[in-house]
């Protein structure tokens, strides 16, 4: 079984990013996207999936979308309306199909960090 999780914390405040939806998908030959599972961020800013072993394509890339826009829209507009990071979207393979892939993010309206852990 791999787990793929994430800790997203709001730089702005300092606080837990709860309630960002977060999607899964699998990046196939000619690019298509295929989703793998929709989630969001529980109280802790935080979510964990399981894949069944046979359910992971160790040749496939996958594609992690947060909805970091609605997320930050939901608290306050930006001060001069322009917010540009709607989606935070970290493309990643993930060759053991036994494997942890934790992926943090750090985010705010503008910008954001993110990095592999296991």
């Amino acid at each position: 079984m791999a787990t793929i999780s994430s800790h997203a914390l709001n730089s702005v405040d300092g606080s837990h990013a709860a309630g960002i939806a977060v999607a899964l998908f699998k990046i196939g030959p000619s690019d298509a996207r295929e989703l793998v599972f929709e989630t969001a961020t529980d109280d802790g800013g935080r979510l964990s999936e399981t894949l069944a072993a046979e359910a992971v394509d160790s040749d496939a890339q996958y594609e992690m979308v947060f909805r970091a826009g609605d997320y930050f829209a939901a608290r306050a507009p930006a001060e001069d309306g322009a917010q540009i990071v709607r989606e935070v979207v970290i493309r990643f393979a993930m060759p053991d199909p036994e494997a942890r892939y934790h992926i943090p993010l750090i985010l705010a309206p503008h910008g954001y960090s993110v990095w592999w852990s296991s």
